[in-house]
């Protein structure tokens, strides 16, 4: 029985269609699972609960300006024993007189005082607040452009491992034809035992090879829902975002709005600030005070007394053993750090800015190559089959041609995978790889909605979290 390898190479043409970029119609999008992954991401949910907290920071500062009221309700018993010596003038003698006494008061003071200057403190401070409210509201875009990247990555990476199990399938297929037709040709003396056994070691290769592919994409679809909150479904070639136009143009949209660079920025303005809140202990304070009190004395029932205060209170802590000198020193340097970090951030975004520029356009021309690969692979293939027929090739040769073609279509199919995954990366290096730079139709979380809401509260603890 001759071996047909016309039918060994039937069989990776029909592969051909598996690694095809055009999706299927009913396929879930690559914006779908974004939108997902920005939805429900827990990671994120976290993120957007931290800022809510940062946003407390302001009216906390504020509360600087403001009054505070104290009360103090006091209920007192108190017992004395006086022993005193007396002298009579008559009859001339002198006596010890001991007086027991038992008196109970009961008093409420109301305390009222309000700040008007502490040495620039609150200015300061709530000034360093809302640096720090900004540099968080940055943080957030960024882990967002994070939670997003990730669910780019875990989407290309299934898509992609579907292709790897579905092309190694085909090949172990391919690979049991060839054994059975090696054994058919054995036992008719056509080829050696040899033969059957390079069929046979190709074959267990391949099916090793197609376990460690499924292994990875039950692991990566594991990964999938963890980030985007549900099984992976049909997933289809996905058309890439629109990019910036060259490194040049990439390069200054990153210096202006990448969220990692702004948030170094506002966490420097904040550390400035800092230099000035701790300066504040310099100067004096000045507080204006007004109290009311009323005491009853409970025992005699002899009625009551009210007094009522107003002061203006003067303080100025003229020297404290150097305590606040350092601390102004030491917010200076790390000042200074603070600013170190914004140059050594914007240049870490430059790098990865280029480093993902040329990647991806690498990637074009690295797409373009394995399909000519692919190409020449199939071809090569069909030369080997009219050779082996000819009988002057061996069974290895048609081996080693088949494992050509099926490497060849595993390197179209990572390519692939790993152009769109730059291109992403790319987007987030930018700075512009947001839920709404990307247009996902989703409702968008607006970070400003609940600092408006509790910057101006004065009292109240009830809060709207994040779910």
């Amino acid at each position: 029985m001759i071996f047909n390898v016309k039918r060994l190479l039937g069989l990776f043409v029909v592969t051909t269609a598996l690694i095809a970029p055009a999706g299927v119609a009913s396929a879930e999008s690559l914006n779908d699972a974004m939108a997902a992954a920005y939805s429900s991401n827990p990671t994120l949910q976290a993120a957007r609960a931290n800022q809510r907290a940062t946003d407390e920071l302001v009216p906390r500062a504020l509360s600087g300006w403001r009054p505070t009221v104290s009360m103090n309700a006091e209920l007192r018993n108190t017992w004395s024993r006086t022993t005193n010596n007396v002298t009579r003038t008559f009859p001339p003698e002198t006596v010890r007189v001991t007086r027991q006494e038992n008196t109970s008061n009961a008093g409420v003071k109301i305390t009222l005082s309000q700040p008007v200057f502490n040495g620039f403190a609150t200015v300061e401070g709530v000034k360093q607040a809302e640096a720090n409210v900004q540099a968080g509201r940055q943080d957030l875009l960024a882990t967002e452009q994070n939670t997003i990247f990730n669910a780019v990555q875990a989407y290309m990476n299934v898509y992609a491992d579907r292709q790897f199990v579905s092309l190694q399938q085909e090949n172990v297929r391919v690979l049991k034809s060839q054994l059975n037709a090696s054994d058919e040709r054995f036992k008719v003396g056509e080829i050696t035992r040899t033969d059957v056994a390079q069929s046979r070691a190709s074959l267990s290769e391949a099916q090793a090879t197609q376990s460690r592919f499924e292994a990875q994409l039950a692991a990566d679809a594991a990964t999938y829902l963890q980030i985007v909150g549900r099984e992976p479904g049909k997933l289809g070639y996905p058309k890439i975002a629109k990019l910036p136009k060259s490194l040049k143009e990439a390069l200054a949209a990153a210096g202006e709005i990448n969220p990692s660079i702004l948030a170094k920025a506002f966490v420097e303005e904040a550390a400035q600030r800092n230099i000035e809140v701790q300066k504040s202990a310099l100067y004096p304070s000045i507080a204006l005070e007004g109290s009311v009190q009323t005491r009853d004395d409970i025992t005699a029932r002899a009625g009551s007394s009210d007094e009522a205060s107003v002061a203006a209170v003067f303080s100025w802590q003229i020297y404290g053993g150097g305590d606040v000198q350092a601390s102004i020193r030491q917010a200076k340097q790390l000042a200074s750090q603070r600013r170190i970090q914004v140059v050594e951030t914007a240049r870490a975004v430059r790098q990865a800015v280029a480093a993902s520029w040329n990647s991806y356009a690498s990637f074009g021309e690295i797409i373009s190559l394995r399909n000519q690969q692919v190409d020449a692979a199939q071809l090569a293939l069909e030369g080997v089959r009219q050779e082996y027929e000819a009988g002057t090739r061996t069974t290895q040769d048609v081996l080693d041609a088949v494992s050509a073609v099926v490497n060849a279509k595993l390197n179209l199919v990572a390519a692939q995978r790993d152009r769109v995954t730059f291109a992403y990366r790319l987007l987030a290096s930018v700075g512009r790889l947001t839920a709404r730079d990307l247009g996902l139709g989703v409702a968008y979380y607006d970070a400003e909605e609940n600092y408006n809401a509790v910057r101006g509260k004065w009292i109240g603890t009830g809060v709207e979290t994040v779910e």
